[in-house]
């Protein structure tokens, strides 16, 4: 027996606002939708939570536990509007307690990427430091919304909180990162 685990992430997925693209079971099986909505989403869960934790093998932990726990709630999250949403909510409240346990937060080495986006590009190593050092609330706007590109009202859905309490937790990142990095910071419009 084969699990979403044992295949690579193939072409066709949600896009980052979550909508089907190409490549997704029409209907039917539950366990075919499961694993096609695994392959398309996992590495984006896993480069969210490894955003977070500054940790790869860690973060595709905690994106294997959101999964399992995404399978065991299927039938009943597979009818949400954004099932994508509900995973990587999961994810980051599962990153935010690993990084809780281990305060210690280790740092990517130079020259280590997160990203895993198909050009290839890293993130500058001094920027993760300074996210590494925000409060976690602000870390995972900071992630959801510049890192991932994630629009204002889901990072304010997934801290459940409102848009503007997202705006807030921005700002402050913002400001943070500005003081650490020697930057000016811009508002979010």
């Amino acid at each position: 027996m084969t699990t979403p685990w044992d295949h690579e992430p193939a072409g066709g997925g949600l896009s980052n606002a979550g909508a089907p693209t190409t490549g997704a079971p029409s209907s039917g099986d539950m366990d075919d939708e499961y694993a096609w909505f695994f392959r398309a989403e996992f590495p984006s869960v896993v480069r969210t939570a490894c955003l977070i934790l500054q940790d790869r093998d860690r973060a595709e932990e905690v994106a294997q536990d959101a999964f399992m726990r995404l399978h065991l709630h299927w039938t009943r999250v597979s009818r949400y509007e954004r099932p994508d949403a509900w995973v990587r909510r999961v994810a980051i409240r599962l990153a935010t307690r690993v990084a809780r346990r281990d305060r210690r937060r280790p740092v990517l080495e130079s020259g280590a990427t997160v990203t895993g986006r198909d050009d290839g590009s890293g993130t500058d190593p001094d920027l993760m430091r300074a996210v590494a050092e925000l409060p976690m609330r602000q870390r995972v706007a900071v992630v959801l919304f510049y890192l991932e590109d994630r629009p204002l009202p889901e990072v304010a859905h997934v801290l459940d909180c409102s848009t503007g309490a997202a705006k807030t937790l921005l700002h402050r990142a913002r400001m943070h990162l500005a003081r650490r990095l020697g930057e000016e910071a811009r508002d979010v419009d």
